[in-house]
């Protein structure tokens, strides 16, 4: 009841905002996002609550690795209390840029409905330490309401599309998709090794793969040309 109260409250933004600002709330978080995933591969953010949490959405796409990653392949939640001084180094891209970013510690709930899963709450705070069991408990019944959530906006959408309301307030990179289009023609490839050739060029730079995206559709780079030398 507590946190169907705190969604209820009357909010000038877009439901997904809010329930993103709930998330961070309820569990006294410094921020959380909200990622779809499918076939173990980030999509992108339906909504961030801060620069930083919008940073780190960017961040797993960028490098495929990250909390919601390993929350949505695993199915099971995922914790890093320590970014900086971690027990087992898990997130070699991911984890230098989340904490220059200013998270030190990071936590991913995978989301779905049924035996579906199609993506997952992240969660980070400006100091490291661990969840406490409510702040675990509230979490996980916070990515069981995210997935009813974006079941219900999904529900009515045609087949291959996305719901009005998804496509309208999340940020899902179309750039890179296009930019992968045309990696893919340029080296003649499979458009998801041309993403990966992408994500390897971005990290290499130490870039997001969003404005490397930019690029190659702008035609200032060119993976035809000698830009990747992978």
């Amino acid at each position: 009841m507590r946190i169907l109260a705190a969604l209820s409250r009357p909010s000038d933004g877009e439901a997904t905002t809010r329930l993103c600002a709930v998330c961070a709330e309820v569990t006294h978080m410094s921020g959380a996002g909200i990622m779809l995933l499918a076939n173990d591969q980030p999509q992108g953010s339906i909504c961030t609550t801060d620069d930083v949490s919008e940073l780190i959405e960017e961040l797993q796409y960028s490098y495929g690795e990250g909390p919601c990653v390993d929350a949505h392949r695993q199915d099971q939640p995922v914790a890093e209390p320590d970014l900086a001084e971690p027990s087992t180094v898990r997130w070699p891209a991911f984890a230098p840029a989340a904490i220059a970013a200013g998270a030190r510690a990071v936590f991913g709930f995978p989301i779905g409905a049924g035996t579906a899963r199609f993506g997952a709450l992240n969660l980070y705070r400006d100091r490291p330490g661990p969840l406490e069991q409510s702040q675990h408990a509230d979490a996980l019944l916070l990515a069981t309401i995210a997935g009813r959530a974006i079941f219900s906006m999904q529900a009515d959408a045609p087949p291959g599309r996305l719901g009005h309301d998804l496509e309208q307030t999340g940020n899902f990179r179309f750039v890179v998709h296009q930019a992968s289009g045309m990696v893919a023609v340029q080296l003649g490839i499979a458009p998801d090794d041309a993403l990966i050739r992408l994500r390897a060029h971005a990290f290499r730079e130490a870039r997001t793969v969003t404005d490397v995206a930019r690029d190659v559709v702008g035609g200032r780079l060119r993976f035809d040309r000698g830009a990747d030398p992978s």
